[in-house]
């Protein structure tokens, strides 16, 4: 039986992560500090369940604690690790960057440390689309230059991979680092637009709709975002020999077992069109309040899945209407009934 480490294991995707794992037959261990940035509940309700299987253990601990993850390392010696530990969020990362660092760069210091003492068979860290920073050219892919990041929590994120890369690279270690674009679905943040247009409309009041609605984004369902990591795990980049030619979509580096997947829809879809949607599936109007562009945010963004499906066979196929008609089923019988 193998056995995972999932870290932020009680969040919106490490709880879908580690339920797929559970239900692929793994052992897992869920590290999670069940930080009140949004509603502790919904963490403890998402934990609940997964501590319904035998073969899932909960460790309600900081990543960034000295010595806990390589204790847990020494002890469990995972062989598979997922890294979704980590403090979210564009906005919020202009009021408390501290929170970024410690979580984001100093968690994912100490899992290396563990990881390079005792050496799982595959790490894959999640990363975010928000990494491509001030890049124009869309579709984003991975070979893109990506070194302008327009936000503290983008930067720290974009920092995570050129640590794991150096990581990689001096000890060998398997890593995939994962690009994730606007994931959505049932238990999903409080803070996302999904959630909060959702529970706005449904209670009559507005929704603040930034840089006038002229915003696209690539959403992924949750669901598929599962699938292609679940497929990503069995996947893990080799160290190169000196005379691979690479392919030119692959970015997987020359000089590491490592590489940098996106894992989006490849379908850059209009925020006027996400929350028409919305409308549709609740049968109710939005009331919309335009705003400006928040700062660190960007207009849009858009998936090249060319990798991921070359890697797994597998690309996100949800679409918009779907997605959220599954969201707001389960909004409603979590809430209102």
């Amino acid at each position: 039986m193998r056995k995972a480490l999932v870290t932020g294991s009680a969040g919106f995707i490490g709880s879908f992560v580690a339920r797929r794992l559970l239900d692929d037959g793994f052992e897992v261990i869920g590290l999670d500090a069940m930080t009140d940035y949004y509603d502790v509940s919904l963490k403890e309700r998402r934990q609940a369940m997964l501590l319904q299987s035998e073969r899932f253990r909960a460790i309600n601990d900081y990543v960034e604690t000295p010595g806990l993850l390589m204790d847990l390392f020494a002890q469990e010696k995972p062989d598979i690790v997922v890294h979704l530990a980590a403090q979210a969020g564009v906005r919020y990362s202009i009021d408390n960057p501290r929170a970024y660092l410690e979580s984001n760069i100093v968690g994912t210091f100490e899992l290396l440390e563990a990881a390079r003492a005792f050496p799982p068979q595959h790490m894959l860290l999640a990363s975010t689309s928000s990494a491509y920073g001030a890049n124009t050219e869309m579709p984003y892919r991975e070979t893109d230059k990506a070194d302008h990041q327009i936000s503290f929590y983008a930067a720290t994120k974009k920092a995570t991979e050129n640590m794991a890369h150096s990581y990689a690279h001096l000890f060998d270690l398997p890593i995939t680092m994962f690009r994730f674009f606007t994931v959505y679905g049932p238990w999903g943040r409080p803070d996302m637009a999904l959630f909060k247009f959702t529970k706005a409309i449904l209670e009559d009041r507005s929704i603040d709709v930034y840089n006038y609605g002229n915003m696209k984004r690539d959403f992924t369902y949750i669901e598929d975002l599962v699938e292609a990591i679940r497929l990503l795990i069995d996947v893990a980049p080799t160290m190169p020999s000196g005379d691979v030619e690479f392919d030119l979509i692959d970015s997987k580096s020359t000089v590491a077992p490592w590489r940098v997947v996106n894992i989006g829809n490849s379908d850059a879809v209009q925020l006027t069109e996400f929350i028409d949607a919305i409308e549709e599936v609740t049968g109710k109007k939005a009331i919309r309040n335009l705003m400006d562009m928040q700062p660190g945010d960007v207009p849009a963004t858009w998936a090249d899945a060319q990798l991921l499906q070359q890697l797994t066979g597998y690309r996100p196929k949800t679409n918009i209407r779907t997605g959220v008609s599954k969201f707001v089923d389960w909004y409603r019988s979590y809430y209102c009934e």
